[in-house]
């Protein structure tokens, strides 16, 4: 059964796997989230820990230990337990297990806790490192699409800073070592599916802290994150959604030497400490 939280002006809904945001409504009942049509994309607002990306051929070392994990982690598929739920908030908790150990040997637990306030919905991610006498590594992300009906190419995103947009290409999901500029035309950046060719376009530092969606000029969605350094944009060609997805981490590079204390973008976390990282959403009409 779906979880839901509500105020006077936005209904959010969530799934227990995942912990996963799948729909955000206005009090007029307009839908901003991507409806997961698995034609295209079956998910909504998956959560990528403990990595962010694909990593070099789906593996990577820790203390002369080899381990298998796939794109994006396994958070996103797993079931999360309500911790603490209200009208207007909702947390989820994830524990380290024997089946997280095999693929990831820290002793975790991941919160994803989302909250309303008038028209923003605040999200926010704690890692904490439960063992005693270790360091913790991870990267953590989001990765929310939201719905873009009608012409895609009515779209745009407005960056809140001028911009040299500096994208890293992927390849076979992996990052290479080139660098492609995007030119902004007064801080936005018109939509067409030819962007995404050839997969996300991946941003590692921006000067800006916020990301816009307007339909025809006009802004009605915003995305803030001051709590990640990193960005990925993305769709699918003829998919009437885009993601704007904040970062702390990435993918692995393609000559990556697979260990996880040497990964660019990783987080330390020492035993006994969390971590918090915060997004929002913000409805802007």
């Amino acid at each position: 059964m779906d979880v839901q939280i509500t105020n006077r002006k936005l209904t959010a809904s969530f799934k227990n796997k995942g912990a996963e945001l799948i729909s955000l409504k206005d009090d007029n009942g307009r839908e901003y989230m991507w409806g997961g049509n698995p034609d295209f994309w079956g998910k909504h607002s998956p959560v990528l820990f403990p990595i962010v990306g694909t990593l070099k051929n789906n593996s990577y070392s820790y203390k002369d230990n080899s381990y298998l994990l796939g794109r994006h982690g396994f958070a996103r598929d797993m079931d999360f337990v309500v911790k603490q739920k209200d009208d207007i908030s909702v947390s989820f908790s994830l524990v380290y297990s024997d089946e997280t150990l095999k693929l990831y040997p820290f002793n975790f637990e991941l919160i994803i806790s989302y909250r309303l306030d008038e028209n923003n919905l605040i999200v926010q991610y704690t890692a904490k490192n439960h063992s005693n006498d270790g360091q913790m590594l991870f990267s953590i992300g989001a990765h929310p699409a939201f719905a873009l009906p009608g012409n895609f190419s009515d779209y745009s995103l407005h960056f809140d800073r001028e911009e040299k947009l500096i994208a890293t290409p992927l390849h076979d999901d992996l990052l290479s070592n080139n660098e492609n500029v995007i030119t902004l035309q007064e801080k936005a950046l018109p939509l067409r599916y030819s962007l995404f060719e050839n997969d996300a376009l991946v941003f590692k530092q921006l000067q800006s802290r916020s990301v816009s969606i307007a339909f025809q000029g006009h802004p009605f969605l915003k995305v803030i994150y001051d709590d990640f350094p990193s960005l990925g944009i993305w769709t699918k060609p003829g998919a009437p959604f885009i993601c704007i997805e904040p970062w702390q981490g990435y993918a692995d590079n393609i000559n990556s030497n697979g260990r996880l204390e040497e990964k660019e973008g990783i987080i330390t976390l020492a035993a006994g400490e969390e971590a918090l990282k915060s997004f929002s959403v913000e409805i802007l009409n």
